[in-house]
């Protein structure tokens, strides 16, 4: 069976359980399928996300398209608090999206987000503890295999222990 959570902890190390990773979420997430996505790198509280640079991501000037840089970048902080954060316990929701777009993606791109302990505990989990749900703005950058400074995108989640929820999962 699919773990992700045990994979994201063993890819860190293991290219194999890395391979895995990337494979497995290709089919849970299909909509990211066709996108190329593929994490390069995965650590306690940070992730890369390559962006292939071909053509189901084009738009019709044959750059990136903005739709996949943004959900490349919804996808990076998604998974870094998914990593984080126990998902048994606490449910994420993208509650708004803001993409700024500083230079044009002609070719391969990387999104790049990290998270310490001390932001996740100031901005989650002491909140938490006096509060019913918390939104949180993870900032990530995007840039090209240049190094050119393509995005920045601020991703707001609402985080809320599972037991809060009043809709059934």
């Amino acid at each position: 069976m699919f773990d992700p959570a045990t994979l994201m902890v063993k890819a860190r190390t293991s290219k194999k359980h890395l391979s895995l990773l990337n494979f497995g979420l290709a089919r849970m997430i299909p909509f990211n399928k066709p996108h190329g996505f593929r994490i390069t790198e995965i650590g306690d509280g940070s992730v890369k996300i390559y962006i292939p640079y071909k053509r189901t991501n084009f738009n019709h000037i044959k750059g990136i398209h903005a739709c996949a840089l943004a959900t490349a970048s919804e996808y990076s902080t998604g998974l870094v608090l998914l990593n984080k954060l126990d998902p048994k316990k606490y449910r994420i929701i993208m509650q708004k999206m803001e993409m700024e777009y500083h230079y044009q993606a002609k070719m391969h791109s990387e999104v790049n987000f990290a998270l310490t302990d001390e932001w996740l505990l100031e901005n989650v989990i002491n909140p938490l503890a006096t509060s019913e749900k918390t939104t949180v703005i993870c900032e990530v950058k995007t840039h090209d295999s240049e190094g050119n400074h393509l995005t920045t995108g601020k991703i707001h989640w609402q985080i809320k222990a599972w037991d809060k929820v009043k809709t059934k999962a």
